[in-house]
């Protein structure tokens, strides 16, 4: 089986509809997205033919296979290499909090898991919980009693979460909060753990909890001295 990633979808806001559409036709129904807005100056965006307008930031779990073929419906059926048409990357993913969690996100229950990490000489992570709104405070003190120093919160909204009751037999409300926690390598088995434990999926948070390979930092060296 292929690599996991997290791919990230920025478009115009007035475009997300295409957007979802095309990932539903491809059977991607659980898609997470939240609000944004550009920063280019003027001159830039008259370069690359862009407006400054309000975005729609769209994330999804992907296999490597399915990147691969999902990148040629969006250059090809919505021209997303054309200027001012927006952009989709891939991030890998260093692990995920639980099998079921895994199913849920890639929507099938036959995927074998490889190898933990991609990037094996980084020394942090960024872990990213995805929450059913009104938890905050449950899930950073659990973070916190394992060693978390912080996190920063952006409100989303979710899509196709009636899947979750098919594969992990709970039902997950639309609107949600997405926690990212940056933590030394060594910690964050520790921190997904008592986020699982306290914040998970049996608790009302209803927590997904992931991570990710940060290669560099500035600003953590004071906290953690």
């Amino acid at each position: 089986m292929g690599k996991l990633y997290l791919m990230t979808t920025i478009v115009d806001r007035k475009k997300e509809k295409k957007y979802f559409e095309l990932y539903k036709e491809n059977d991607k129904n659980v898609l997470f997205s939240t609000l944004g807005m550009g920063t280019a100056s003027s001159d830039i965006l008259d370069y690359l033919g862009l407006e400054s307008t309000e975005k729609v930031i769209i994330f999804s779990i992907q296999e490597e296979e399915r990147w691969s073929y999902l990148k040629k419906q969006l250059q090809q059926k919505l021209k997303i290499d054309a200027p001012g048409e927006g952009i989709a990357f891939i991030i890998p993913l260093s692990s995920i909090g639980g099998k079921k969690t895994l199913q849920f996100l890639l929507e099938r229950q036959d995927y074998q898991k490889e190898e933990e990490s991609i990037l094996k000489d980084t020394e942090r992570e960024l872990i990213v919980v995805i929450a059913d709104q009104g938890n905050i405070e449950l899930i950073m003190d659990a973070a916190r009693e394992a060693g978390a120093y912080g996190g920063t919160v952006i409100h989303a909204r979710g899509t196709g979460m009636e899947q979750a009751e098919k594969f992990m037999g709970v039902c997950l409300a639309a609107e949600k909060e997405m926690i990212f926690i940056v933590t030394k390598k060594e910690q964050k088995n520790s921190i997904m753990k008592a986020i699982m434990e306290k914040a998970g999926m049996e608790s009302r948070a209803k927590s997904i909890v992931f991570s990710l390979p940060v290669t560099d930092t500035a600003g953590l060296r004071l906290i953690e001295d």
